[in-house]
């Protein structure tokens, strides 16, 4: 049989461009699928709970897209490997105009996606945390605690004494300590400006004249009493012997002068004690001692400012707590006798 006639050139070179052609018609729509699947997986990725099995507080350094990524991978909130990784950094890019990530602390709840991550960075608040100074604590205690406190850039500020109004004052991660003094500072000098304000001009007349001076006597109710309804009357005692020109007499200032300004003794006070020589001791110096002894709390300001009316000269602890008052020397040492009965072993108050 004859062979059949073969294709022409033209011929071939149709069927060859129908081919392209189907090609890139399959081309054409493979694409768009393609693409389509890979944003749905990419934005399921994007919303779906993460890898992050409980609340917890994460780091976010200063740095690139990248070093960000690594951070959040070590500490759990970003899938590990390198695809979670770059997927992460790539919508970073994409997502910029919605605003930059801080680098701070930041509290992260559980499962948390990348889109709830990435608004928590943008325009979330810094984790808090708070420090606490107590009511009594000495510059010394102030520092020293302060100093203790992680998270915090740089050494503790020099501190005056009673420079601090005793509260608890928060800050951030990475904050430095002075930043952290500053309010502690302005709280205690607005405070006492208010309290001074406001003060009891006539009780105080003669002998309190400066809000320095109400500061120190406020240092001194602090260390005698923590019995809220005591600290007037404390003030009433220390006015009327700062009148009649006794010495103050009281221990605080001497355990203050012992223990270089910690203001916490070990062993307790001796009667020996009561012989340091110190411009601190009031039991050798008259007056008010030169500067505070602690930073005393606004209801120790606040007695110092408003001392109840009376002839009280003497206290004493009463074994409970709290402390017994006196007018004259001879109820006074009654009350020393009827506190040895209750605290036998006891030395001397």
């Amino acid at each position: 049989m004859p062979a059949p006639p073969s294709s022409t050139p033209q011929e071939a070179d149709s069927k060859g461009r129908w081919k392209e052609f189907f090609r890139f018609r399959r081309l054409v729509f493979i694409l768009p699928v393609a693409l389509l699947a890979g944003v749905l997986a990419g934005y399921g990725h994007y919303t779906d709970p993460g890898p992050l099995a409980a609340p917890r507080d994460v780091i976010i350094p200063h740095g690139n897209n990248f070093r960000v990524a690594d951070a959040l991978q070590r500490q759990g909130a970003l899938a590990p490997g390198w695809i979670s990784r770059n997927f992460f950094c790539v919508v970073l890019l994409v997502t910029a105009h919605e605003g930059a990530i801080h680098a701070d602390e930041f509290a992260l709840p559980a499962r948390v996606s990348i889109a709830h991550l990435l608004q928590i960075l943008r325009h979330g608040t810094p984790v808090q945390h708070y420090f606490t100074v107590p009511e009594g604590w000495t510059a010394q205690h102030i520092r020293h605690a302060l100093s203790q406190v992680p998270g915090l850039q740089g050494v503790v500020p020099p501190l005056n004494e009673g420079s601090v109004l005793p509260q608890t004052y928060a800050y951030q991660r990475n904050m430095s300590r002075a930043q952290v003094v500053q309010p502690m500072r302005k709280l205690m000098a607005k405070t006492l400006a208010e309290v001074w304000a406001q003060r009891d001009q006539r009780a105080l007349q003669g002998v309190i004249t400066t809000p320095e001076q109400l500061l120190i006597l406020a240092s001194l109710i602090e260390k005698e009493t923590s019995v809220p309804e005591e600290r007037p009357v404390v003030a009433q005692v220390f006015l009327n012997r700062l009148r009649l020109g006794m010495k103050l007499q009281t221990d605080p200032t001497v355990i203050y002068a012992l223990s270089d300004g910690w203001g916490v003794l070990s062993p307790p006070l001796v009667h020996e004690d009561l012989q340091t020589l110190s411009p601190y001791n009031t039991y050798l110096v008259g007056g008010l001692p030169p500067g505070p002894i602690c930073s005393p709390g606004l209801a120790s300001l606040k007695a110092a400012a408003h001392p109840v009316p009376g002839d009280n000269l003497y206290f004493v602890a009463n074994g409970q707590g709290g402390h017994r008052f006196a007018r004259s020397l001879a109820e006074h040492e009654a009350n020393i006798r009827a506190y040895r009965q209750t605290q036998p072993s006891a030395p001397t108050p």
